[in-house]
């Protein structure tokens, strides 16, 4: 019988989509094929603390969106970079953890999506689920995505960049004779709509944009595109593979925070989305395109708009997307042949493979 892998689920974190991440990583601990993987379960609290938990109490509430959270069992742990077999250990008494044979970050927004989380499982040797460092942090930074994708020539809207030292210098007026109104006003480095508001006049333009900048530094103001909102989700390595397109009916303003997580009947996640056959092979290839271009491996949703002159617009790339059973990015899979466990199987697989290939490259001459 061949030997059990020990599978890190990291989730928690210290974003504002901690509880996004505990809903997801609950669907994945409670689906995970456990004749193939042990699992070690770290939770992450909001003031960025390393916990050790146990499968059978982990969460509170954990039914509840809006009041899911960590359990008070988790024992705090220390990491020890430098020798993988030794990286965790118990704080209290300095017992050292069985290693881990592999990672999924299940962590959504910055400290966990963007690069962070990714480099100090690079420098601890070990593979992760999802892009590497380069792919994660360009893809969650908006402002750097657009641009790499309008050098690549994949259509994205039209967007103002604004900062906050030059938050004094906006005019309203230029943003507006460029970009029209309304516009989508966007923390550059958040994710799941957090922070994102619609703003269809000076006023809310003004209110929104100092909303946003408490979030982050850069906020994208961006082109209102009418459309379909198309999403697919890519996965693979060195040859990815796209699913079938899927739509979102929001029935809020726009597909908000809470459409997506808090108010059940927030929206509609259609799975297939009614396109002609031409147009899913556009969405599939520039999902791939948008994936590759960015430098994501492993797993990423694309999402796009589809205009009723059948324009696709790359919006953007969540490369850890939300994971739950009912989440569109397994939908999505499920609908083109991988069924959940398989699919976090297959994202476990190619996280070893990643790792592999990348351990035959010198690093020194």
């Amino acid at each position: 019988m061949q030997q059990k892998l020990n599978a890190g689920i990291i989730f928690g974190g210290k974003s504002a989509e901690h509880e996004v991440s505990l809903q997801s990583a609950k669907s994945i601990i409670e689906a995970i094929d456990r004749s193939r993987f042990e699992l070690t379960l770290i939770g992450i609290d909001k003031n960025g603390r390393w916990l050790l938990f146990q499968p059978e109490d982990y969460l509170v509430n954990e039914n509840d969106p809006s009041n899911i959270k960590l359990s008070e069992s988790g024992e705090p742990l220390s990491l020890v970079p430098g020798d993988p077999r030794q990286l965790l250990r118990k704080l209290a008494n300095n017992e050292v953890l069985p290693p881990l044979d592999v990672v999924f970050p299940v962590l959504h927004g910055p400290y966990g999506e963007d690069g962070t989380m990714q480099g100090l499982l690079k420098m601890a040797d070990l593979p992760f689920v999802a892009p590497g460092v380069l792919g994660s942090s360009v893809s969650m930074d908006k402002d750097v995505m657009k641009r790499l994708l309008t050098l690549a020539k994949i259509p994205n809207a039209d967007f103002v960049l604004i900062e906050k030292h030059n938050r004094d210098k906006v005019q309203f007026a230029k943003v507006n004779s460029r970009l029209g109104m309304p516009v989508f006003i966007k923390p550059a480095n958040m994710g799941s709509s957090v922070g994102v508001n619609k703003a269809s006049n000076e006023d809310e333009f003004n209110r929104y944009l100092d909303f946003a900048l408490q979030f982050d530094h850069k906020v994208v103001v961006e082109q209102f595109i009418k459309g379909r909102e198309i999403e697919c989700a890519v996965l693979g390595n060195e040859d990815p593979q796209a699913s079938a397109p899927g739509e979102i009916i929001a029935h809020h303003d726009f597909y908000s925070y809470d459409a997506k997580y808090i108010d059940d009947k927030g929206a509609t996640l259609k799975v297939p989305a009614e396109l002609e056959d031409d147009t899913v092979k556009k969405v599939k290839a520039m999902a791939i395109k948008t994936f590759q271009v960015l430098c994501c491996e492993g797993m990423g949703r694309v999402d796009m708009f589809l205009t009723g002159q059948g324009e696709i617009f790359v919006n953007e790339i969540n490369t850890i997307p939300g994971f739950t059973k009912i989440s569109m990015y397994p939908k999505l899979w499920g609908y083109s042949g991988i069924p959940y466990t398989e699919l976090i199987s297959r994202l476990l697989d190619l996280a070893i493979a990643r790792h592999q290939r990348e351990s035959t490259l010198k690093i020194s001459m």
